[in-house]
């Protein structure tokens, strides 16, 4: 497996290579890639004042090259055949040819991956991993073996991609896929009870969306010089690429910050109440409806009114009484006379003093 691990080491991330294209090549001039139309020539000056494209394979030499004995591609024109020839140019020989030397790496399915993580909460100044302590043989399950941190391809192709006819496509063409570890402790229990989540998603575009660029690939070489000639290897890799992501946190009991949130909520509903009174009582079109059931009208008694009630009721009582005296006096004037009477005719009043009434 180590020869399919490209680089070895990698932060947050590891590559396996599933298939490859190796070419053997060395420093020398041969005739240019078939898939490239630019390169196909009848003569010489085809393969001039030809513009740089980054699919030529090296400098071009200004030669066409043509089979010796049989045509690369024959092309009837007229009921005559055409020779076509490819353009020459100078540099790495020959140039690659992905169908025909294409080599997949058996079982990838059963490889597994042992993951090692660590995590530190330094507000509580808690370190921790994912590994037990009596840990064993195995390969995770998520029902008999949630504890081991050891993942085989097969099971983290099946959780990232459900869809099954995907897969050799990925092995194929390679792809990216994210691995998550969720790290949720309660620090108030034991630290060995926290224990991580896993869960797996596809990065890269699927295949039947026709992406512009499929799966993940690169390329890397191996070279060395003998007898004064350069040689080297060159490897396409494709392969499945893993992104592991880490999200933690962790809490622990603590009563200020109880009474901090506590208050803080306390505060948070009065403010709510307080601004929902405002909007109700003056920017409502039903205030007056609301006030009336918020709102009790109490009117209190003053001073100033009692005593003007109690003057009120004064003179309505003197001015009974001297109707009263008006009467009786009429009433004895007509039997007496004039030489006898010895009181004026002028009426006597009497007001008695204002009774004040302090208010209850």
């Amino acid at each position: 497996l180590i020869d399919y691990i490209i680089p070895p080491s990698e932060n947050n991330a590891i590559f396996i290579m599933t298939n490859f294209i190796q070419t053997d090549q060395k420093r020398s001039t041969c005739a240019e890639s078939k898939k490239l139309k630019e390169a196909k020539c009848k003569n010489d000056s085809d393969c001039f004042n030809k513009p740089f494209t980054p699919s030529m394979n090296g400098r071009w030499t200004g030669r066409c090259l043509l089979p010796p004995t049989t045509n690369i591609f024959n092309r009837i024109t007229n009921n005559t055949k055409t020779t076509m020839g490819l353009c020459e140019y100078a540099g790495w020989c020959p140039p690659e040819d992905y169908r025909s030397s294409e080599m997949r790496v058996q079982e990838t399915r059963n490889f597994t991956i042992f993951i090692k993580n660590f995590i530190e909460f330094p507000t509580f100044n808690v370190k921790h991993k994912n590994m037990v302590d009596n840990l064993e043989q195995c390969t995770f399950h998520p029902k008999h073996h949630k504890d081991c941190p050891i993942f085989s391809i097969g099971y983290i192709m099946d959780e990232a991609e459900k869809n099954i006819t995907e897969h050799d496509l990925i092995l194929r063409h390679g792809g990216v896929i994210r691995i998550k570890i969720d790290w949720d402790c309660n620090l108030d229990r034991k630290i060995k009870r926290c224990k991580p989540e896993y869960s797996f998603a596809r990065l890269d575009v699927p295949f039947h969306e026709k992406p512009f660029s499929r799966g993940f690939n690169f390329r890397y070489t191996t070279s060395w010089k003998h007898n004064e000639e350069y040689f080297r290897v060159l490897t396409k890799a494709h392969g499945l690429r893993f992104i592991i992501t880490v999200n933690g946190k962790a809490g622990k009991f603590d009563l200020i910050e109880l009474s901090l949130n506590v208050g803080s909520i306390i505060g948070l509903f009065g403010l709510a109440t307080f601004v929902c009174d405002i909007f109700l009582l003056y920017l409502s079109k039903k205030s007056r409806i609301y006030r009336k059931y918020v709102f009790d009208s109490v009117r209190l008694p003053t001073r100033t009114s009692n005593v003007i009630n109690a003057l009120k009721i004064n003179i309505r009582k003197n001015d009974e009484r001297h109707s009263n005296s008006d009467s009786n006096i009429e009433a004895e004037s007509s039997y007496a006379t004039p030489e006898r009477s010895s009181i004026s005719p002028k009426k006597a009043v009497k007001i008695d003093p204002a009774a004040f009434i302090s208010p209850v």
